[in-house]
């Protein structure tokens, strides 16, 4: 592991399959694939995906959202064997909301695998059940440094059957301090297996990883970093004592399904979420403050789409990954050009256009030139007062979320939910949004106008032979009267 890494370069794109019928996978593999709409691969998963398969060790660059869950998982997936009940792959994540994401895209890869086990450990839950889950076995496991060192500790978790180390965002453990955590768990794994680390820079940390845990690592690096014609880019110039009342404008005027505000304090975080709710927006805070029950149910309405806005601070937003995100607004510009493309990136994605909206208060002029010079380009600038105003109809998201208080500890599968109100509740299928199924809850978006009928009906009801108890979540409670908010 000490020997120096040799980074080769990545082929060029042209080089590149495209398709993930050229890849040497199995075909239920291939059919899941398929299934789940993988057609195409994503720069990073024909960059690494070939010689990740081949066995080879990875430094790559990816950021969030490029499709690198897949270009691992795929990878580990291949090596695992089901039919032993060990720990073989671990993933390593900086926060648990990444490694909650990150968990959730490897359980749908290995439906075209054998009864595949993955477990998600991380701070903020309880040790027990999780002690008791790696008790009946588990074949990958993903959490973060600090809960995987508490299990090691306990001897409640036992790595000696590790194939696959995978070290994702690790630039971002490495500035949350984790190197020490990092080099604890890669000596608790064999020495022959294969690592595979993933990053959206390359500061020299990163390299020190390479040399001490990386067998001559192949380095993949995309010069690609967001496509900018489908991020489309605006500054407003405000007085900051007009910052709060322009995010309601900006909202007003471009009318995102779903947008991200970046502020660069808590206590903005704070001003912004009492604004934001005095004009009628439908808004979610996400703070260090918050507890990790909260902070899990806050995500699970903004990536489901009950939530209009999500104000956050780069710290709280990390490994936040979203889909379907219309806009990007920076409250305040960050002194640091390159968090200016990191947030601006989380718009934009795939197929998608999006917004990035920028206030710019006086002071802030240097900061907006600097973010010019970084992208090599002049910026666009606007004038609020040409935004439309006035347009009557409130902004609210177009999903409510229902909380069933059972989820896969009552062996509750998201088939279950969508087979209980498209059944007896008698609701369409296109009304039902994402289900999210958690270790006590299971969480669903229905669509607004039948919020409270579906919260009724699934009370009254019955998922799989029993009664469960529901409610609609804080965000949505608008929708409802105090008496149809718990049943």
């Amino acid at each position: 592991m000490n020997s120096p890494a040799t980074l080769a370069d990545a082929p060029a794109p042209s080089d590149l399959p495209s398709s993930f019928e050229r890849l040497p996978l199995s075909p239920a593999m291939q059919v899941n694939l398929q299934r789940l709409g993988y057609l195409r691969m994503t720069a990073i998963q024909a960059a690494s995906l070939p010689p990740a398969l081949a066995g080879r060790d990875l430094i790559a660059q990816a950021k969030t959202g490029s499709g690198k869950t897949a270009a691992f998982a795929l990878s580990l997936l291949t090596r695992l064997n089901p039919r032993r009940h060990a720990v073989q792959a671990l993933v390593l994540c900086p926060t648990r909301e990444l490694a909650d994401q990150v968990a959730q895209e490897i359980r749908r890869l290995a439906r075209g695998a054998d009864n595949i086990k993955v477990l998600l450990l991380c701070g903020g839950s309880a040790m027990r059940p999780q002690i008791s889950s790696l008790e009946h076995g588990a074949h990958v496991v993903v959490g973060t440094p600090g809960r995987i060192i508490d299990h090691l500790e306990r001897a409640s978790l036992d790595l000696r059957a590790v194939n696959t180390l995978v070290l994702d965002e690790a630039d971002r453990m490495l500035d949350m301090g984790f190197f020490d955590d990092i080099a604890v768990v890669a000596q608790a794994c064999p020495e022959e297996r294969q690592t595979l680390l993933f990053s959206a820079t390359f500061p020299e940390g990163i390299a020190a990883l390479g040399r001490r845990f990386l067998r001559q690592p192949q380095r993949i690096e995309l010069a690609e970093r967001h496509e900018g014609g489908k991020i489309r880019q605006r500054f407003y110039e405000v007085a900051d004592g007009q910052r709060l009342s322009a995010v309601s404008r900006l909202l007003d005027g471009y009318r995102p399904v779903s947008a991200l505000a970046f502020c660069n304090t808590r206590n903005r975080c704070r001003e912004l979420l009492q604004s934001l709710r005095a004009a009628g927006f439908v808004a979610l805070a996400l703070h260090g403050d918050m507890e990790q029950r909260e902070r899990d149910q806050v995500l699970v309405q903004f990536a489901n789409r009950s939530c209009s806005v999500l104000v956050a601070t780069d710290v709280a937003a990390r490994g936040l990954d979203i889909d379907q995100l219309e806009a990007v607004i920076n409250v305040d510009v960050t002194p640091d050009p390159e968090v200016h493309l990191h947030r601006i990136g989380r718009t934009g994605r795939g197929e998608r256009s999006g917004w990035a909206l920028s206030l710019v208060g006086g002071k802030e002029r240097g900061r907006a030139r600097n973010i010019e010079r970084a992208q090599g380009g002049e910026i666009e600038w606007c004038a609020l007062g040409a935004l439309p105003s006035g347009r009557g109809e409130p902004l609210l998201p177009p999903m409510v979320t229902l909380q069933i208080l059972a989820g896969r500890k009552e062996k509750i599968r998201p088939g279950d939910v969508l087979g209980a109100l498209t059944g007896e509740a008698g609701f369409d299928k296109e009304q039902i949004g994402k289900i999210r199924v958690a270790e006590f809850s299971t969480y669903v978006a229905v669509d607004r106008g039948i919020a409270a009928e579906a919260l009724l009906r699934l009370s009254a009801g019955r998922i799989k032979g029993r009664q469960v108890k529901v409610a609609l979540l804080s965000a949505a409670a608008d929708a409802a009267s105090p008496e149809q908010r718990a049943c």
